[in-house]
């Protein structure tokens, strides 16, 4: 215990799957224990648990359904009483469904307004309680700079929480430092090929796809840059210019 000092410890939300786990095991990689949350994907989280002990680092899972508030007002609480040198806060869980307006419902919107802005809004608070001295990165996306309508309720709580990192990055300096990064076209959505996102590259300034390897070089400059706070970094080939 008496090395809590000289340790660090992250928390990221959903992190057992996609880009959540690429960031995860860089972490690791980098001498973070891990503080590994998932809401369903158990399986995914326990064996993204053994790669993140294969690297000799601690690793806890975490499973909240972020949608509920008295659990994940609980959530930092618990990760902190298993870390207390916890430095780091990635609010990473997302979800991602097609609905236009005039589709949407009540249910729809608060669903997406839990997970993209409740829970950061919640882990946030908690996290400046009890972390004087840390960073907060926020997952946001490209779109945020237009008006993409097929998402409705995911990108008006995405562009909401990307307002919240901003003031949140005010709020807390100069102790916690907040920062935002908004990937493009990274990963197919769920259900979708990898020429989906072939043929949406052709439209892009750099005309190519990313990886997470590119997110997650994004994380780390943005961890080692203590200069940093407020930005918003588009990783998205130029996405965000059309």
């Amino acid at each position: 215990m008496a090395l809590h000092h000289k340790q660090k410890a992250a928390l990221i939300t959903g992190a057992a799957q996609r880009v959540g786990r690429e960031i995860t095991l860089k972490l690791a990689a980098l001498g973070y224990d891990i503080a590994l949350h998932y809401n369903t994907s158990e399986t995914q989280a326990q064996t993204l648990k053994r790669q993140i002990h294969s690297l000799k680092r601690r690793c806890e899972l975490f499973p909240c359904d972020l949608k509920d508030p008295d659990r994940t007002q609980d959530l930092v609480g618990q990760v902190h009483r298993e870390f207390p040198y916890l430095s780091l806060l990635i609010n990473s869980a997302s979800i991602f469904e097609p609905v236009r307006f005039q589709d949407s419902n009540w249910e729809n919107l608060d669903n997406n307004y839990a997970i993209h802005l409740r829970a950061p809004y919640v882990l946030t608070k908690e996290f400046a309680k009890r972390c004087k001295d840390g960073q907060i990165i926020n997952m946001l996306e490209t779109h945020i700079a237009d008006n993409r309508l097929t998402h409705f309720d995911y990108l008006l709580t995405k562009k909401a929480l990307a307002s919240f990192t901003k003031l949140t990055a005010a709020a807390l300096a100069p102790n916690i430092r907040v920062n935002g990064i908004a990937p493009g076209i990274i990963l197919a959505p769920i259900g979708k090929s990898k020429g989906h996102l072939a043929r949406l590259a052709e439209d892009i300034p750099l005309k190519r796809k990313g990886n997470p390897q590119k997110i997650v070089e994004t994380v780390e400059f943005l961890l080692l840059n203590d200069f940093i706070t407020g930005q918003i970094i588009f990783v998205d080939g130029g996405e965000n210019l059309i």
